[in-house]
């Protein structure tokens, strides 16, 4: 009997051993400063999203790479392979193609401008017909379809800045050279919180919601590049943070609850 409690103990410890392995390779993670989604200070990475991957790290042995790019390239390695997850990420029909989103929050884009006292925008055809108004954006934000065609449609009437992350977008708006942008509340308030030169712009601010821009799911993207096993296993861990509303309990940690009342909701 001695013998065989042994040998069950012995089986025990190699099964948790072989749960522990971890993922073939180190999972490569490119990322962008994004609200408190991902905070970039310095070489140091930190924020809801990469905190939360080395939490899952930690649990499951997978050792996550990250590397600092500009949003755009982000997105653009996720496209050809050159990063295993995209974090945070709002789900697409291009993306569904080269990837498997796992959810994590609702959130919705709005509109982003300094109060001023001018009429409310009430839809993105009302803006497109409201020509002294400049807009703002970052470029590789994705919000659906009809976000695209405003894009085009402002940019063919010379009224659109393409910028390299929301700290520039802030810093148009607080020098007046933009009167708009379109992009989670959220990430406004993280860019001002980090950029000294924008210190005081949030308490000028007004975000207004637009209905070609409704509620949407926002989460993190595994690339079908990854091992069949290590997608398995990452999936399993991001879809147990998803369904623990973690990242929502993120926000409510760098975020008071009434800025994240119309932009963001438990998944």
């Amino acid at each position: 009997m001695r013998w065989r409690l042994m040998l069950a103990a012995c089986a025990a410890s190699l099964a948790a051993h072989a749960g522990a392995t971890g993922c073939s390779r180190d999972i490569a993670v490119p990322v962008s400063a994004s609200g408190a989604s991902v905070i970039v200070d310095g070489a140091q990475v930190k924020g809801i999203y990469p905190d939360l991957l080395r939490d899952i790290g930690a649990r499951t042995g997978c050792h996550f790479v990250f590397s600092v790019v500009p949003r755009a390239r982000q997105v653009a390695m996720f496209q050809t392979g050159g990063a295993d997850i995209l974090a945070p990420a709002t789900r697409t029909p291009a993306r569904d193609r080269i990837g498997t989103f796992i959810p994590m929050i609702n959130h919705r884009a709005m509109l982003i401008s300094v109060s001023s006292g001018r009429a409310p925008i009430g839809s993105l055809r009302d803006l497109l017909t409201r020509r002294e108004l400049r807009v703002a954006v970052v470029r590789g934000f994705d919000y659906g379809e009809r976000y695209t065609a405003l894009l085009a449609e402002l940019q063919k009437q010379g009224r659109l800045f393409t910028e390299v992350d929301v700290v520039a977008v802030a810093r148009l708006l607080h020098a007046g050279s933009a009167d708009v942008t379109i992009m989670g509340p959220t990430l406004m308030a993280g860019a001002i919180r980090r950029e000294q030169r924008v210190h005081g712009l949030q308490d000028k601010l007004k975000a207004e919601p637009v209905p070609e821009l409704p509620w949407r799911q926002s989460g993190a993207y595994l690339s079908h590049a990854l091992k069949p096993e290590d997608q398995a296993l990452l999936r399993e861990a991001l879809d147990k943070a998803g369904k623990s509303n973690h990242v929502m309990e993120g926000y409510l940690h760098y975020f008071r609850p009434e800025l994240l009342t119309d932009s963001v909701r438990p998944r």
